[in-house]
């Protein structure tokens, strides 16, 4: 795509629907020159070169990378309208779209039945099941995976919730035994399970837990915030394919959360939270007599607990799916490709001498870490620390990230490393741009070349 090309079409087809409401007088107020705007502009684009080049394939640190052009494209051309999916007389197109889209989410989890819509980030998904899962089971906790992102517990502790760390297994997924300790105790009324951690990418048993869980009459929340879309690669063929089991098994589960700002190729935020049963929509219910008075029909702000969200955001994800659909040949590709470079890479690392894997990659996120004599925590958390900034900061760049691992974590994975402190931190690298697949030769040989360094 050119995307130049089409930013211009998008300025002029919103101008052009503009105009057939007829002329109107610009306030003065509002007016900028050209010469005082270009001067501003530049010192603007100079300060945003104090980032990392996340759309280059030697980035492979965090969760991060550019949103498709055809996101960008629908984002800036409804922006340009500004709509406000709160209320449908605020956004009514795109009101339509975030409709369409969740829908479209809904299938690939395997809803058949669903309440959902957009939110700004993962963070407020999560709140709101969390939100849904207290109101149905009042004074009851949440268990969760002590891999689980914090929000968890920090949502739990905005809502008023207890919150159960559980312990995790030598893959770092949930350990079903300890759930299932914790769900005796009769203080859990939902349980949340990860489909790709944030630090390992680690997919929690749900195929598993689902019985267990509803053995104690327990609800099942799934946080697919990072991994949801990896559901395309389920029961697939070729290397990147993943084991069915857990990702059929979202479909019983009671809320999901993904977000399409990562692998759905969109820009920041834009997050989602669908529920199978759409009766939690009773949870609410509230009156707002200025905003609900155009449509007699459900309005977006009536589900959800965000008030003012960016119609844009559900325009950018529509135009995208129009053209790359949350399907195994569609968007499921773009997924693929960073899968087998996951792969490829853990390969490379098994086969070198500066490098060892940590675990094995489970979606497309690889942890590692140097080599090191005497093979201590200590000497391997500060080699990585080194690997980590002299990447960064050498002539041929790569960029990484690191994840602390604690001693007990570390040691059952690798039983040959002394335990002399707390914790080491790894090097760890997020291969989600499929890019990565072509780069990841070069990616590994620069960092042999960062450990031998020393």
């Amino acid at each position: 795509m050119d995307l130049e090309h089409w930013l211009g079409r998008a300025t002029r087809a919103i101008q052009d629907w503009a105009d057939t409401f007829g002329p109107y007088r610009p306030h003065p107020s509002l007016m900028v020159d050209d010469d005082r705007f270009a001067s501003v502009f530049a010192g603007f684009t100079e300060r945003l070169k104090d980032n990392y080049p996340f759309f280059h394939p030697h980035y492979a640190g965090q969760m991060l990378k550019p949103p498709h052009p055809a996101a960008v494209v629908g984002y800036l051309t409804a922006m340009l309208i500004n709509p406000n999916n709160h209320a449908l007389d605020g956004g009514p197109a795109t009101a339509a779209m975030e409709r369409e889209v969740v829908a479209q989410l809904a299938t690939m989890f395997g809803y058949e039945t669903h309440l959902g819509h957009l939110t700004t980030s993962g963070t407020i998904a999560n709140l709101e099941a969390l939100f849904v899962a207290r109101e149905l089971h009042p004074g009851r906790g949440v268990a969760h995976s002590a891999e689980a992102h914090y929000t968890h517990g920090r949502m739990c502790h905005v809502l008023g919730m207890t919150s159960h760390p559980v312990r995790t297994d030598s893959q770092g997924r949930m350990d079903l035994d300890a759930l299932e300790d914790v769900l005796r105790t009769g203080q859990v009324g939902t349980v949340v399970l990860t489909t790709g951690t944030t630090g390992l990418g680690a997919v929690d048993p749900v195929h598993e837990a689902l019985p267990l869980a509803r053995r104690y009459g327990v609800r099942i929340h799934v946080d697919a915030a990072y991994g949801g879309f990896f559901t395309l690669l389920a029961g697939t063929g070729g290397s990147e394919a993943l084991p069915p089991e857990p990702w059929r098994a979202v479909a019983q589960a009671d809320s999901v959360v993904v977000d399409p700002h990562k692998h759905g190729l969109q820009p920041y935020g834009c997050g989602a939270v669908l529920f199978r049963d759409p009766e939690v929509g009773r949870f609410y219910l509230h009156d707002s007599p200025y905003t609900y008075f155009t449509s007699s029909e459900l309005h977006l702000g009536e589900i959800s607990l965000e008030c003012s969200r960016a119609g844009a955001s559900a325009a950018a994800l529509w135009l995208t799916f129009q053209l790359l659909p949350p399907t195994p040949d569609g968007l499921g590709q773009v997924l693929a490709a960073g899968r087998r470079a996951a792969l490829r890479w853990a390969d490379l690392i098994n086969a070198s001498d500066a490098l060892e894997l940590y675990q094995p990659p489970q979606l497309d996120i690889v942890t590692y870490f140097p080599t090191v004599e005497p093979a201590t925590l200590t000497a391997i958390d500060a080699v990585s620390a080194r690997i980590l900034a002299d990447g960064m900061n050498s002539a041929e760049p790569v960029y990484l990230s690191t994840l602390k691992a604690g001693h007990e974590a570390f040691t059952a994975r690798h039983p040959k490393i002394t335990a002399d402190t707390d914790g080491a931190r790894i090097l760890r690298s997020v291969l989600m741009k499929p890019e990565s697949e072509h780069h990841v030769e070069h990616l590994h040989k620069r960092v042999e070349q960062l450990a031998h360094a020393d």
